[in-house]
């Protein structure tokens, strides 16, 4: 993908998409083989002008609600959503002024990771308030390791869900799972810069799937309940989860899972029979 600006990236991929592909009749008489802006415009839902000043550059701050429609108007693979966020980005977008706030937590006490110690072979972690994953048994990393999960530097359970393809095939009850976690964000994430960033950044990558959990009636998130697991290892897993509240100033959760039924009783063992991992230090 080439280094261009925002509204040249837009332009591109307005000249690039055919009619047919966003359920438009072709029509006649067109110079070339794309979207005009009008029919661009109106599937995002912004004035032929608005878009008009974005192509040309002389709009380079457009919100993350109208990037997250112009993402799904064309169409943008989750690669091309997060590029056009960067090109936002570096054009200056989404600056937010607001007081200073604690970071997340980046780490977890040594009695933490005891207790995940302990835990082994239990799949178990511990949590920040943004959903980034610090500290994990290695139960839990044979567990998810195969689903993609921990493959970000600095994995998160939010990123994970709306912007990873695989979460779809991992979690059967995807929108159960969605739910829960845009749930446990607005209840226990102040809404500060480092929340602001994360809810930014998903607004565009994540489009409508999250936008609109985000705007639903808040439901207290479940700190205990039952989830469906696809692993490809092992098959459908049903496990029940327990989340519990870790003393500090910044929400951390430990969250432990636990076969729902002697089947997935069996396949955490067969998973866990496969050696120790070291426990993760992210």
């Amino acid at each position: 993908m080439s280094e261009t600006g925002l509204g040249e990236f837009i332009r591109e991929r307005r000249e690039a998409i055919t009619p047919a592909e966003v359920g438009l009749p072709a029509g006649s008489r067109r110079r070339t083989p794309g979207l005009r802006r009008t029919e661009l415009a109106m599937l995002a839902g912004i004035s032929v002008e608005y878009l008009t000043r974005l192509e040309q550059g002389r709009d380079r701050h457009p919100s993350a609600q109208v990037l997250s429609a112009l993402g799904e108007a064309l169409l943008l693979s989750p690669a091309e959503r997060s590029h056009l966020r960067l090109l936002w980005k570096s054009a200056g977008g989404g600056d937010v002024l607001c007081a200073a706030a604690e970071p997340p937590a980046r780490d977890v006490r040594p009695t933490v990771r005891a207790v995940l110690h302990r835990l082994d072979p239990m799949p178990a972690f511990a949590m920040n308030r943004l959903g980034d994953i610090l500290a994990a048994t290695p139960g839990f990393e044979r567990l998810v390791a195969p689903l993609g999960v921990l493959d970000e530097d600095v994995p998160n359970l939010l990123r994970y869900a709306f912007t990873d393809e695989r979460a779809l095939q991992a979690f059967p009850q995807w929108a159960c799972v969605a739910d829960h976690l845009v749930n446990r964000l607005r209840t226990i994430a102040p809404s500060d810069v480092h929340t602001d960033e994360l809810v930014e950044e998903l607004t565009v990558t994540a489009g409508s799937a999250f936008l609109t959990r985000m705007a639903a009636p808040i439901v207290v998130a479940r700190v205990a309940g039952v989830i469906e697991l696809h692993q490809p290892d092992v098959g459908p897993l049903r496990l029940a989860f327990e989340s519990l509240e870790l003393p500090s100033d910044d929400a951390l959760q430990l969250v432990a899972l636990l076969p729902a039924d002697e089947a997935a009783s069996a396949a955490l063992d067969r998973i866990a029979e496969r050696g120790p991992r070291r426990l993760r230090a992210v």
